[in-house]
């Protein structure tokens, strides 16, 4: 792929007569009009992108992208890299916490080793290896433009094997140990924020570390500001925004949800490194967001920032921060549920009652 591809990606909306349709469908359900609020939304989002006013969910696939970040060089992290590889061993195995999660909502998991810094073979983790991590961006740009282009595809060849396989609704996850870094440094660039008003903790730092992690970001925007500002437009700053500050983990996502929107198929918003690949994706090629579902508000305070931009609502306020599409995995359970009771709930007519009239259309 090259940019120019990348760039010329065309997205069509979704289906608003079937959206329609649904939400017809959910006022003749015995309850108050609305009554099951953002829910019904949801569930006619999910119509429209299946052309179906009957959609379904049941197959459904969480996609872990794992990769590491030369970042973690600068001491803003209290794990090292070794926990990546780790936890992707655990993944492989199906025993981390998101294939606990995902086992009790019968969803599948599909690790993927987008730039694990190790060269062992993984058993149980699909190998996309673009490099062994990438530069510490301090240094240099964290990926070449080949680099970053592979990462992206990577994560829509992903998309389009899984729909292949007849999954219909894709949750996206992350493991990389400093990945916080890269996301709140390219949100922060991408956004013109004051950084060090969005750098959190990430998986638990001392105040020293912090420190260094505030710093650290700082840096990298006022290093490549000569690179974004001369950006010919809003694509092409973000395209060198996420290149010289991001990591393969946050690439291979921005393709998911962009392959996510050319094969017709509702993609999870996870935390915040997930929901700026979604804002990435948005940026690059317009009208994604519409394939695009928020599942909660996290407790990095850049993960709201985000949502709102792109006009995404989170459903579960739990202060979550632990990655790996947790998150995600936890709003297929709620999904679920709003399906089942548009599918199966008592109507108006079957109780003997007069349905309730809308006004406010």
């Amino acid at each position: 792929m090259t940019k120019q591809k990348l760039f010329d990606i065309q997205i069509t909306g979704i289906n608003n007569d079937i959206y329609r349709q649904t939400k017809e469908m959910w006022d003749h359900l015995s309850k108050p009009l609305d009554g099951m609020g953002e829910f019904e939304e949801i569930i006619c989002q999910i119509a429209a992108i299946q052309n179906n006013s009957m959609p379904n969910i049941e197959n459904r696939v969480l996609i872990v992208y794992c990769a590491d970040n030369g970042i973690v060089s600068r001491n803003i992290t209290q794990s090292g890299q070794d926990v990546t590889y780790k936890v992707a061993l655990a993944l492989g195995e199906g025993k981390s916490t998101a294939c606990c999660l995902a086992k009790n909502n019968n969803t599948k998991v599909l690790p993927v080793d987008i730039g694990i810094n190790s060269e062992k073979p993984i058993d149980g983790v699909l190998s996309e290896k673009i490099s062994p991590g990438t530069k510490d961006f301090l240094v240099e740009p964290a990926m070449t433009e080949k680099q970053f282009l592979a990462a992206v595809e990577t994560g829509i060849h992903i998309v389009e094997k899984q729909v292949k396989q007849g999954y219909r609704l894709i949750a996206t996850g992350e493991m990389g140990i400093g990945n916080t870094t890269t996301s709140t440094a390219i949100l922060s660039a991408l956004l013109s924020l004051e950084s060090d008003d969005i750098v959190g903790r990430g998986a638990g730092l001392d105040d020293t570390r912090l420190a260094a992690k505030k710093a650290v970001v700082k840096a990298g925007m006022e290093k490549y500001q000569g690179i974004f500002s001369n950006a010919a437009d809003e694509r092409e700053r973000c395209f060198e925004i996420a290149r010289c500050l991001g990591g393969y983990d946050i690439a291979a996502m921005c393709g998911t949800f962009i392959g996510g929107a050319i094969y017709k198929v509702p993609v999870i918003i996870d935390g915040l490194i997930s929901a700026v690949a979604a804002l990435i994706a948005e940026i690059l090629v317009p009208n994604v967001k519409a394939y695009m579902i928020a599942s909660h508000s996290g407790k990095e305070k850049g993960t709201g920032i985000v949502l709102e931009k792109l006009q995404k609502n989170p459903f579960i306020n739990g202060n979550m921060a632990l990655g790996e599409g947790t998150g995600a995995i936890l709003m297929i359970s709620l999904l679920d549920h709003a399906l089942y009771l548009y599918q199966h709930g008592i109507r108006f007519y079957d109780a003997g009652i007069q349905d309730y009239e809308r006004f406010d259309a």
